[in-house]
């Protein structure tokens, strides 16, 4: 029985062989044991009997090249791409709480003990199980919503849960990032490929990779500065400033401060004290991002097999691709063409795009780019693009 068409594997990796193989495979063999003459068309029991061996093997056969697959985070899926990713120490994202910088102020020296504030809808944002206020008299901590998604909170302030004696005031520090749902394979892939970053030579690349481990980060943007002047974006001399979304601000501040060089100094809104081993306190600042409304006017003409769900189609990809652009990034009207387009998938062909127009903080949408500050992050949502049908 030799010659059996099964995946081969070489050094340009594993080969599939064609559904035709399998075929002319238990043809052969059947008629070597059967004889030559035997009929075996598809109306025949025998042809049928054939039809199904190749199925079985062809399902086989692509098992084993998904079983090669998930060897590689390129090509792994699913569970298997959650296993691989491991060892590069990082692991698959799981549905979320949304944090937000909340900034404590009151008394130096009181320890608030399962603090937490509530917004203004009501929703609880408990605070770490302990946090001592410093000298200066306020210090800025994480919040962690208690309601699993996408929670949303304003910059401003904030209702204190539980009084505390010697607690005075607490404000949302800046908007909160939401809850995360579970990771797709594609973003996932993503953080596995920066996460090679750790133990790069560049400090800043290696800060970045050990950041995107945390949980509950979504974007960052690192700049650093080694010059003796401010740069162009206003940022001091001989400092890294970190622009990071999401994530509990102690263990950011934690991790910035093991993977920085020293001396090198830290630079950002959020500031952090971390004692180091020989008891020196050392400030770690970053910035969380500061979210800017993207809104957009898309005008259309519709051709045969154009829907409401091809409109909402439109809408949604708007707002996948917006939301995903890096911290920072222009929001360039040529790239904006593909998303709007469909990238030529589905009901692509049922439109034909005739103009977009853009604007930030609800300002006209213009036919031009969009550029952002270092720290601001583009975001949009469905009742912000404005779709006109022709």
């Amino acid at each position: 029985m030799g010659n059996t068409p099964i995946c081969t594997i070489d050094t340009t990796g594993i080969h599939l062989p064609a559904f035709t193989n399998y075929i002319s495979y238990f043809t052969t063999q059947f008629q070597n044991i059967f004889g030559a003459d035997v009929y075996l068309g598809n109306d025949s029991q025998d042809g049928q009997f054939i039809g199904l061996l190749s199925l079985a093997l062809s399902d086989v056969n692509n098992s084993a090249v998904e079983c090669y697959n998930s060897f590689s985070p390129v090509t792994a899926q699913g569970t298997g791409l959650a296993s691989i990713v491991k060892i590069n120490g990082i692991a698959k994202k799981v549905p979320s709480f949304g944090t937000v910088p909340v900034v404590v102020s009151g008394q130096a020296g009181i320890t608030i003990t399962n603090g937490f504030v509530t917004d203004s809808a009501g929703n609880q944002w408990n605070l770490p199980a302990s946090v001592v206020i410093p000298p200066a008299g306020q210090i800025t901590v994480t919040g962690t919503c208690t309601v699993l998604g996408a929670i949303a909170v304003a910059t401003g302030p904030a209702t204190i849960g539980n009084p505390t004696f010697g607690w005075q005031s607490a404000s949302f520090f800046a908007a909160a990032t939401p809850g995360a749902p579970v990771e797709t394979d594609a973003a996932l892939r993503g953080r596995q490929s920066l996460s090679t970053a750790n133990p790069s030579k560049s400090v800043l690349e290696g800060i970045i990779g050990a950041l995107l481990a945390i949980p509950n980060i979504n974007r960052i943007a690192g700049y650093e500065n080694d010059t003796s002047l401010p740069d162009s974006n206003g940022l001091p001399a001989h400092t890294i400033s970190l622009v990071v979304d999401g994530g509990d601000s102690a263990v950011i501040a934690q991790t910035i401060s093991i993977k920085k060089t020293p001396g090198c100094g830290t630079y950002g809104s959020i500031i952090t004290p971390i004692t180091d081993a020989y008891g020196i306190i050392h400030n770690i600042a970053y910035f969380p991002p500061e979210s800017v409304n993207i809104s957009y006017n898309v005008t259309v003409k519709a051709l045969a097999g154009f829907t409401l769900d091809i409109q909402a189609s439109i809408q949604a990809s708007l707002v996948a691709w917006t939301n995903a652009l890096p911290i920072g990034a222009a929001i360039l009207l040529p790239r904006v063409y593909m998303p709007a387009q469909l990238n030529g998938g589905i009901g692509s062909a049922t439109f034909e795009l005739v103009s977009i127009a853009i604007a930030r903080d609800g300002l006209t949408p213009v036919p031009s780019d969009i550029q952002l500050d270092f720290d601001e992050a583009p975001l949009t949502q469905t009742n912000f693009i404005n779709i006109a049908v022709m």
